[in-house]
């Protein structure tokens, strides 16, 4: 009887506020709408609303697609362009796990302590530009030898860096070699050009012939080592003044003086063919973000500025004077693509410059700097034992131009 009453009670219940029922229905269907609509909303953001965020944020600080017009800003919105350029922007997130190591060198740099190792801030060049200089531990202090000398010259995409980030590269460095090492600035865009640089660089090296003896080093001992646009530096550098290049503004005597004392090349990760490069940065969409085509005065002087170019139009007689060459390349770099230096090694090869390459297996561009700061650095050991064999070999090795002298 009372199972009887309970049901007929539920059913009378029913009957009797059919209006709360829709109304809880219609509630219940709101609220599921709700929670949709939030998460398109939600969706919608991080889809559309987060990748032009990032990407007009890049573009506004770094530079619009040089197009006339309204046109740049037609471009700057365009779908392909914006989703390349957000990823190549947070790709760089992976920066972030060597914020220690920003911190380790900048307190390095400026502790008065550390000055004992290196030279702060010597002026050099047309430019009055700087450079550092460190000393090699215990080499040519007791019996007077001369240490030989390595010029460094780092990346940053043509348009970024200084020298007091690499203080801790360039005292590692003087260690591991037991040689001189000086990391000069120069003019990165938009304070100069290229050329510029090449001159800057050039400077550098005229620099050094001038004071081997003022700080210990062999003058007729150097060995160029860059990384990225660092190693494009150091190869273009060496090919102009192999060429005798006008526009370096320095007397030809002493450019033929510096291309007798260069033994060789050594470049991580580098840049070797501005055309190849610039289609790389298409494929990202941040050719117009990077400094790189601004840097090179334009897309019409990319092959003037490619190693590549610059080495195939060089006669049989300055090709002999060109140094030898050692590359290295992580074969995972995204920034610039390790067919860079593999192209690059067979065209040294076809033209008869001696040419080494090491492609590191799974290496990303960043890793083959940074892992030269410190020693306790995943690749320090790998990296520097190639860097040491190679300079061995560089500093006992003479160009056809060399022995002819």
């Amino acid at each position: 009887m009372s199972a009887w009453m309970q049901g007929g009670r539920k059913q009378k219940k029913k009957q009797e506020y059919p209006e709360q029922q829709v109304i809880l229905q219609m509630t219940a269907v709101y609220d599921g709408s709700r929670s949709w609509l939030e998460y398109a909303y939600v969706l919608g953001f991080l889809l559309v609303g987060l990748p032009y965020t990032i990407s007009l944020a890049g573009q506004w600080m770094c530079g619009w697609p040089d197009k006339p017009g309204y046109k740049k800003y037609i471009e700057a919105l365009n779908p392909r362009r914006t989703y390349r350029l957000t990823r190549a922007t947070l790709e760089f997130l992976k920066f972030l796990p060597h914020w220690r190591l920003y911190i380790h060198y900048t307190f390095w740099y400026k502790n008065e302590k550390n000055h004992k190792h290196f030279e702060k801030g010597i002026t050099f060049g047309r430019r009055g530009n700087k450079l550092d200089l460190y000393h090699p531990p215990n080499v040519g202090k007791s019996d007077n030898e001369l240490a030989p000398l390595v010029v460094f010259i780092y990346g940053g995409a043509w348009g970024i860096g200084e020298r007091s980030i690499y203080c801790l590269l360039g005292r590692q460095m003087a260690e591991e070699l037991k040689a001189v090492v000086i990391c000069p600035d120069y003019s990165i865009h938009p304070k100069g050009d290229v050329l510029a640089m090449a001159q800057d660089i050039a400077d550098c090296l005229v620099w050094a012939q001038e004071n081997g003896q003022n700080f210990n080093f062999d003058k007729d001992n150097i060995v160029l080592i860059g990384h990225s646009a660092g190693a494009h530096l150091c190869a273009l550098t060496t090919l102009f003044l192999a060429d005798g290049r006008e526009e370096l503004f320095i007397k030809s005597s002493k450019q033929h003086e510096i291309m007798l004392s260069i033994r060789g090349i050594v470049g991580l990760s580098g840049v070797y063919n501005i055309v190849d490069h610039y289609k790389h940065e298409q494929t990202r969409g941040i050719e117009y973000v990077s400094p790189m085509h601004r840097a090179m005065n334009g897309v019409e002087n990319f092959p003037y500025y490619s190693p590549t170019h610059v080495l195939k139009k060089l006669s049989r007689n300055k090709l002999s004077k060109v140094p030898q060459f050692s590359l290295l390349h992580g074969t995972n770099d995204i920034t610039v693509p390790v067919e860079s230096s593999i192209k690059f090694s067979e065209l040294l090869t076809s033209l008869s410059v001696k040419v080494s390459l090491h492609l590191l297996p799974g290496i990303d561009h960043i890793d083959t700097i940074t892992d030269l700061m410190a020693s306790n650095r995943h690749l320090y050991q790998p990296i520097y034992s190639w860097i040491k064999q190679e300079f061995r070999i560089l500093l006992t090795s003479q160009s056809d131009f060399q022995l002819l002298e």
